[in-house]
Formats: C-alpha cells, sequence, structure tokens
C-alpha cells in the first residue's frame, strides 16, 4: 500500500533535485529515467533505492528525501560506522534489521573491517561471475 504522496511534496523535491544539479542536467533527466522505469515497474522497490541512493551518492538530503516515494515499510536510513564513514541501507517491511544498499568496498557500502566467513552459501550479486 502507498502511502499518500501529495504533489507538492513530489514537485518541491522535483524542485530541490533540478537546483541541487543545475549545472550537470543530465543526473536530474536520469533522475526522471528512474522514476518513469520504477513507475512502470519495470524495476522493483530495492532496484529504485540502489540506483537513487548511487544517482545521489554524497548527498544525504536528496536521498533521505526520497523516501517520499517509497511505499509504506521502505525507509533510506544513512547511519555512519566508527570512523564516521556513510553508509546506505534500507528497511522493507516485514524484514528485521537493515539492507545493504551497496557491497563492502563501494564508497556508502558497508565498513569491511571483518572479513566475510566463507560458508559456501550464496554469495551477493555479482559474486563468482567469471
Amino acid at each position: 500500500m502507498m502511502r499518500e504522496l501529495r504533489v507538492e511534496d513530489a514537485l518541491m523535491y522535483l524542485d530541490q533535485v533540478k537546483m541541487e544539479f543545475g549545472d550537470r542536467p543530465h543526473i536530474y533527466n536520469e533522475f526522471l529515467d528512474i522514476m518513469k522505469t520504477f513507475k512502470s515497474q519495470q524495476i522493483d522497490t530495492p532496484g529504485v533505492i540502489r540506483r537513487v541512493s548511487n544517482l545521489f551518492q554524497g548527498n544525504k538530503r536528496l536521498v533521505l528525501g526520497f523516501n517520499t516515494f517509497l511505499p509504506e515499510g521502505y525507509k533510506i536510513e544513512l547511519p555512519s560506522d566508527e570512523s564516521g564513514q556513510v553508509f546506505a541501507v534500507y528497511r522493507s517491511p516485514g524484514q528485521a534489521g537493515v539492507t545493504h544498499i551497496f557491497g563492502p568496498g563501494h564508497p556508502q557500502g558497508p565498513p569491511a573491517q571483518q572479513p566475510a566467513a566463507n560458508t559456501g552459501g550464496a554469495a551477493g550479486a555479482g559474486a563468482g561471475a567469471g
């Protein structure tokens, strides 16, 4: 169920994006393309969260502002680790804890302090190719 999205909120957010990237209109246009793809259900909610967080990487206000568009139960958060490094996570309805939007090694990925235990289980997206 979608939370009620007020047109004013959406337009205000679009204005913020346009102003923030006034010198780089391709980023604004890319955002519009992502939103069209999401609206037509070609990508799911985690997919749109990943793409928008990546597009607006480093801009906390816009990344967190995107929560306005997410279905009920989803929420992007930008916690930081002990060193102050910010990483992007999101919450999903019916799931405990958070999901890291980006993998270790990405500027917004989880802190890569402890080596992952090799359990032979399912690897993250993109792993094992080759």
